[in-house]
């Protein structure tokens, strides 16, 4: 087998674990947002902020998910609720859907922020809300 076909089959293997989270990630945010920023992202004018076409959402990875472990305004925190893989599924799936092209994020990214925050790990099962 030539270097080719092993870094196609390679290539391929990465996509096809990054649609997977997608899809996971649309799933949790079916479950954790949807309500509020809506299915669409686009979220209800006056009180929830939109995250179709949203600059902050496709900015640094770090400040996004600082959001989700921490909340933000009326947003609560979902430190608790999902762990760092189910948050970096859904900023992934938030990043590159309704027109944001945002790089995705690992649960390792996530993880990195939940420590150098000081934020407890989650206590749960998978797809679990305490909200």
């Amino acid at each position: 087998m030539s270097i080719r076909h092993v870094f196609a089959a390679a290539l391929a293997a990465c996509t096809a674990l990054a649609h997977a989270d997608a899809m996971d990630g649309k799933s949790l945010f079916a479950k954790n947002c949807a309500a509020c920023h809506q299915p669409t992202g686009r979220g209800i004018p006056g009180a929830f902020p939109a995250l179709a076409g949203n600059t902050f959402v496709q900015g640094a990875p770090g400040e996004v998910a600082t959001v989700l472990l921490k909340g933000r305004g009326g947003m609560p925190d979902f430190s608790g609720s999902l762990d760092d893989d189910e948050i970096a599924q859904v900023l992934t799936y938030v990043r590159s859907s309704w027109g944001n092209s945002a790089p995705p994020m690992s649960g390792q990214d996530v993880g990195s922020m939940r420590a150098a925050l000081g934020v407890a790990p989650a206590s749960h099962g998978r797809f679990g809300n305490k909200h």
